[in-house]
């Protein structure tokens, strides 16, 4: 209920945050698109979001398939290391992430984002994609490599169609949870790399400007369509 009553106070046409909005207008959209901060901000979110998607894609599917299929007693073990992100609070794992980054002058840069953004979304990746991998027979993928197809080829051509619905839902997932992240932002990501979430953060701290529920309502929208298409796409899975 508190996130859907930033939505009709987004349209108020008041200086200050009220519900009911005693005016109706679109004065705060239209001061978020014309402000540079906020569009420099966004376009970092963006980017951020977007290689992080990429990467924990990417790396959490072939954790997964990895995993799957080994028969090693350590897999176990290895499962559990790549959900610890999930488990750690968020804050220790920033303060983490900064020490770690400081000497490799990281902070305040685009690589820092992704790759921090990465250790969070990797875990939700691997745990999506492994449970479209419980779904499909690895006997395809063993009749393919018995034909003569190398393994990454076979992965490509057989098994990788099978499980992309549970692979596009993990990307979407990876992304949205990019797009939200503000703990980490606030320690790595400053100056021209301040993320959305984190320059409105920023500007809460300092003032309600009545732009971040502008902002608050797109970003609410735009999750609630991405995890929805992931619930589609995940529907859709052979079960």
């Amino acid at each position: 209920m508190p996130t859907l009553l930033v939505i009709p106070m987004s349209f108020s046409g008041s200086r200050f945050l009220s519900f009911p909005p005693e005016t109706w207008s679109l004065r705060w959209y239209r001061a978020y698109f014309d402000s540079v901060e906020w569009r420099a901000a966004t376009s970092v979110s963006l980017q951020a979001a977007a290689w992080t998607t990429v990467v924990a894609t990417v790396t959490g599917t072939l954790a997964a398939y990895g995993l799957h299929c080994s028969r090693l007693k350590i897999t176990k073990h290895l499962s559990v290391l790549l959900v610890l992100p999930m488990i750690i609070p968020v804050i220790l794992l920033a303060v983490g992430v900064f020490m770690l980054f400081a000497p490799l002058q990281l902070n305040s840069s685009l690589t820092g984002l992704v790759l921090s953004h990465s250790a969070l979304a990797i875990p939700l990746v691997l745990i999506t994609v492994t449970a479209g991998m419980r779904n499909f027979d690895l006997n395809q993928e063993q009749v393919a490599r018995s034909l003569g197809a190398s393994r990454p080829r076979a992965f490509v051509t057989v098994t990788l169609p099978q499980i992309r619905n549970s692979v596009l839902s993990a990307a979407l997932l990876s992304f949205v949870v990019s797009l939200d992240e503000v703990v980490i932002a606030l320690l790595i990501a400053g100056g021209d790399m301040a993320t959305l979430p984190r320059r409105m953060f920023l500007a809460l701290r300092d003032e309600i400007d009545p732009t971040i529920a502008s902002i608050s309502t797109i970003l609410i929208l735009l999750s609630i369509l991405l995890l929805g298409l992931s619930q589609l796409l995940d529907r859709k899975r052979p079960k």
